[in-house]
């Protein structure tokens, strides 16, 4: 796989967050409204539209195949970047998270720990800076609980966009995702 070609799937399937469905969830395209680009969209009174909710799903689920594919065909310490914020990313990941410094906080991720009211803070700090740099920086997405594994049902958690690349850029370049490489070569 070409330089190009790698930087043209991360572009296409996880940067962009374009998909069926993206402009709906994003509060984009559409809505004569003088409110703003939600149309006044009230979030507390919204019921759940089940197409919305497959499609959401499908797009999650298109990212995290495209992902685990190019970890799986290039070595994960080898390649270059993931985003044209990596080095950002990781220069706050590292500030905000020391205790994520460690190979072992990274090779297991604790749901619960990320999912607390503190959790939920810590992160939401790490992210607003990224706010108006990073497009769809809060855009939900699925996060590999343990670097060894595959994306499953037990092996997956739910987070954010931003959180899914200081995790997966700090294992990339640790060598935490090189098993699966691995593994996929043995394989093939």
């Amino acid at each position: 796989m070409s330089g190009q070609e790698i930087d043209d799937l991360i572009s296409a399937n996880m940067a962009t967050g374009s998909g069926a469905g993206s402009a709906v969830l994003s509060g984009a395209g559409g809505g004569n409204s003088t409110s703003g680009p939600t149309g006044g969209f009230n979030p507390e009174e919204a019921q759940n539209d089940e197409l919305i909710e497959q499609q959401f799903a499908v797009m999650c689920f298109e990212q995290a195949e495209a992902y685990f594919n190019l970890i799986t065909k290039m070595k994960p310490s080898e390649l270059k970047r993931l985003t044209k914020w990596d080095d950002e990313i990781m220069e706050a990941f590292e500030k905000h998270f020391p205790d994520y410094q460690s190979d072992e906080k990274l090779r297991v991720l604790n749901e619960d720990e990320m999912k607390s009211a503190a959790g939920k803070k810590r992160w939401r700090e790490f992210m607003l800076p990224f706010e108006k740099k990073i497009d769809e920086y809060n855009f939900g997405t699925l996060i590999r609980t343990s670097c060894e594994e595959d994306y499953s049902q037990e092996n997956s958690i739910f987070g954010y966009r931003l959180q899914f690349y200081a995790i997966e850029i700090a294992r990339n370049r640790r060598g935490l995702n090189d098993g699966v490489w691995q593994r996929a070569q043995e394989q093939a």
